[in-house]
């Protein structure tokens, strides 16, 4: 966002008005002159002299509304820790970082501290002044990514990163290095600024959310810190520090008197306040901005390197301590800890304990290099107080629009789906510790007599938690109650789980699941009061429609099949009702969920619907309105949910609904809101598939404004995009069905490692990570300008995107389908 400065300048009025506060009280420090060009204990460097010194506070609270930064992150990064009897437990020799970061548009984004959701920062930058300019580092730079650690085949080892920003109008260029402290509730950034022309002043700007708010903060300038907090009395506080003194600092409100505000009006920071708040007394959405030393080519003078270190704590000194710390280590030690050397376990230890992914690589067309990027990143996105806690993704969802006055975790919680695919993908990989501990976190989000407040029918999971198992969606979504068990049933079979554990596991966790699938009841928490009935469900896996769905309905089948099987080893004499009402279900099938007189119906050919409301295809009943779309038809919406009757072993792959379906799907010529298919050019120029998630979606942008995903309230020409797991899904059919077929030769292999192998990288962005939605063309290209099969804003890296790429590669190496459940295939044909 570059401000271009006129010769003529005009103060803004809070500032030109603002009349100074009290002084601040002892436990705020104002910012102090100093001539000591001594150096700490801490390796900090003491300022020459700071040209300003003031003890007001700044005027303008509280500030703009605060809202997330933008969600299409390039990277993320945490330190690994290991296991120790299961769980994360911080020791003297094995101490555990608390820490996540997210990186997008050239800076750091969102971070969070304590629990994996509990953001403290929403994003921090360099404001550079020049001649006649201020820009932002995120508006006026181009940026690029790559991994600070890569084996010969270009493969990351760890999750750190080098981000490079040349200046537009070419007069300067920063480089940063980011990754986080293993050894302390900490994070680093190596600076590299080099100025191509005089008088060149860089200023880190940094916007706090403490506590997962906006609203809330309080920013001080402590001698040589910048810290924030709010006023709560179990407030965490975030502190930043350099090796490298800053001349002058400020701390303001966002939009009224921050730094950018300040630097904006006439290319100089000179309205400094110390503190946005005397005694606590006000908050909101704050700034810290500290000015560097004026860069000169001319003088010789034009780089300056620096380490920046951001410490957390549950109180100010603590968050002093890590940060300072931090910078006493120094760089090189601390990215080795990161990376792993012989004092410390790190994250190429990880990737050398998972003996499938070398093999798996030989099956990718980019040697494996986002094979071992989602292994880091989905086990990234686990908790670290709450061991097997896994979160769909780092990330809040078209964040940049959305408030952050209260807190929100956006996708950083726990679902059972997501949770699955990404169990699935670890196991995939050979690890067989973390879906281990997965499965056993699953127990905290099952409804019980005991959840808060419920009453009704238990045995059921819940459908969204924060990682320490509060509460926070209720819906009823079948798939996700049957997913724990078909988890557990796979864990068993791979000899993760023994006889006696999942025995165990059955009577304590898997045996009322199966029995809420057979029965359902009552169910009454928060605003939901309802009576399940299955197979009908509350919510299909898109969380928006009620009815009898094929891709439910596939993971209750299989749900009840796997605890028919556990039952048996048991010894319930109950659990062979389970395996009865899976075979009544698969044969119900047709008549609840096929069509063959909807308008897409060709020749009368029966096909799946996405969703049938009352279990009767055949009536024009509409789905309920969603996302801003009216409800249509049910047989007008198309949704290739009905493969995973496939993938689970419910239908073979060449039944002929699931081919007429298969053909309806990959209709180009419907209409853009009822069309699902869309084509995308690879990197070796072929053509690859994506898909919508069904008809009608309005999971995404408007097609007329470029408005984000319910910017400004949800509107009917609202899109959802195509979702590259989609890719991914429909590899596995197609190796199941070339399998059914033998027709899989070695050719055929290849050709679908090339389409859909092939097809999921080609959405991954240039820091490798996959998204949720890709832009697929249709409408306005939005304020981004997306290009055909990039990332939008909707939530970057999805686990689910990661995880299903991993379990295709994996699909693709055993030439068989990871997800089928052979016990179902056979009990179901029996």
């Amino acid at each position: 966002m570059k401000t271009v400065l006129h010769k003529t300048t005009h103060k803004k009025s809070v500032i030109a008005h603002a009349v100074n506060a009290a002084v601040i009280g002892a436990s705020i420090f104002a910012l102090t002159a100093c001539s000591d060009t001594s150096t700490t204990d801490t390796g900090t460097s003491k300022a020459k002299e700071l040209t300003t010194t003031t003890n007001s506070i700044a005027p303008g609270a509280p500030g703009i509304d605060p809202t997330w930064a933008f969600s299409g992150k390039t990277g993320i990064g945490t330190s690994y820790e290991p296991y120790v009897d299961g769980q994360y437990q911080s020791s003297a020799e094995n101490p555990v970082s608390k820490v996540w970061f997210s990186l997008a548009q050239g800076i750091l984004t969102e971070t969070m501290y304590g629990m994996i959701h509990n953001a403290q920062l929403k994003e921090m930058q360099f404001i550079v002044t020049g001649e006649g300019f201020v820009d932002t580092e995120k508006e006026d730079t181009i940026s690029t990514i790559e991994y600070l650690h890569q084996d010969e085949q270009g493969r990351p080892l760890s999750l750190a990163y080098k981000v490079t920003n040349k200046a537009k109008n070419g007069q300067y260029r920063i480089e940063k290095h980011f990754f986080t402290d293993p050894n302390r509730d900490s994070m680093m950034m190596k600076v590299i600024f080099t100025a191509y022309a005089d008088g060149i002043t860089p200023h880190l700007y940094a916007n706090p959310h403490i506590d997962n708010s906006g609203a809330n903060d309080i920013a001080v300038i402590e001698e040589q810190a910048l810290v924030a907090f709010t006023a709560k009395a179990e407030s965490s506080v975030m502190t930043i520090k350099s090796d490298v003194a800053f001349t002058q600092a400020s701390a303001g409100f966002v939009g009224t008197s921050d730094g950018l505000s300040d630097l904006k009006d006439n290319g100089k920071l000179d309205s400094l306040y110390s503190s946005t708040s005397a005694d606590k007394a006000s908050a909101g959405n704050v700034a810290l901005t500290a000015q560097y030393p004026t860069l000169n080519k001319a003088q010789g003078s034009n780089t300056l390197e620096m380490n920046v270190a951001i410490g957390f704590g549950a109180d100010k000194q603590s968050s002093l301590a890590n940060t300072d710390a931090t910078l006493a280590t120094g760089y090189d030690k601390v990215l080795s800890a990161y990376l792993g050397d012989d004092k410390h376990t790190g994250w190429k230890d990880y990737l050398a304990s998972l003996p499938a992914i070398n093999a798996m690589s030989a099956n990718t067309t980019d040697d494996g290099q986002l094979l071992y990027t989602s292994a880091l990143v989905l086990k990234a996105q686990e908790d670290k107080t709450h061991a097997g806690a896994l979160i769909a993704s780092l990330s809040n969802p078209w964040g940049d629009s959305v408030s952050a006055k209260v807190g929100s975790t956006g996708y950083k919680a726990v679902w059972p789906r997501d949770f699955y695919q990404c169990a699935m993908a670890f196991l995939a990989m050979g690890d067989t510790e973390t879906p281990k501990v997965a499965f056993e976190y699953l127990k905290k989000v099952q409804v019980s007599q005991q959840t808060p407040e419920y009453v009704g029918t238990p045995g059921w999971f819940l459908q969204k938690t924060h990682v320490d198992g509060e509460i926070e969606w209720v819906g009823v979504q079948l798939d996700q109650t049957a997913m724990p068990i078909m988890l557990g049933w796979k864990l068993w079979q791979a000899g993760v789980l023994t006889d006696t554990e999942i025995t165990q596991w059955y009577q304590e966790m898997l045996k009322p699941a199966a029995e809420f699938l057979v029965t359902g009841g009552k169910v009454k928490l928060d605003w939901n009061d309802t009576e399940i009935i299955p197979p009908s469900t509350q919510q299909e896996r898109w969380e928006e429609q009620a009815g009898f769905s094929p891709s439910t309905t596939a993971a209750v089948i299989a749900g009840l099949v796997a605890a028919s099987d556990l039952g048996k080893l048991a010894k319930d004499g109950e659990a062979e009702e389970y395996l009865a009402i899976a075979k009544k279900l698969e044969a119900s099938l047709e008549s609840t969920m096929v069509t063959n007189n909807g308008e897409l119906a060709k020749d009368n050919k029966p096909y799946y619907v996405r969703i049938s409301p009352n279990g009767n295809p055949n009536n024009d009943d509409k789905l309920l309105d969603n996302n801003g779309k009216p409800g249509l038809d049910q047989r007008t919406i198309l949704d290739g949910g009905f493969l995973e009757l496939v993938r689970y072993g419910v239908k073979n792959a060449n039944d002929s609904v699931i081919q007429n379906s298969v053909m309806l799907i990959d209709n180009t010529e419907l209409e853009h809101n009822l069309r699902v298919k869309y084509e995308f050019t690879a990197k070796d120029g072929s053509k690859i598939p994506g898909y919508r998630r069904y008809g009608n979606d309005g999971y995404g942008e408007d097609i007329t404004t470029g408005l984000s995903y319910a910017e400004k309230g949800n509107t009917e020409d609202q899109r959802g995009r195509v979702w590259p797991f989609f890719t991914g899904e429909r590899g596995h059919y197609e190796l199941a069905l070339a399998k059914s077929t033998d027709t899989l030769t070695p050719e055929v292999h290849q050709q679908l490692i090339n389409t859909y192998v092939q097809g999921m990288e080609t959405f991954a962005n240039e820091g490798l990570m996959l998204p949720e939605q890709a832009w697929d063309g249709v409408g306005n290209p939005t304020r981004y300008n997306y290009e055909m099969g990039q990332g939008t804003n909707s939530a970057t890296p999805l686990a689910w995107t990661h995880a299903e790429y991993v379990k295709l590669v994996r699909s693709m190496t055993d030439k068989a389908v990871w997800d089928f459940y052979p016990v179902v295939a056979e009990k179901l044909n029996q």
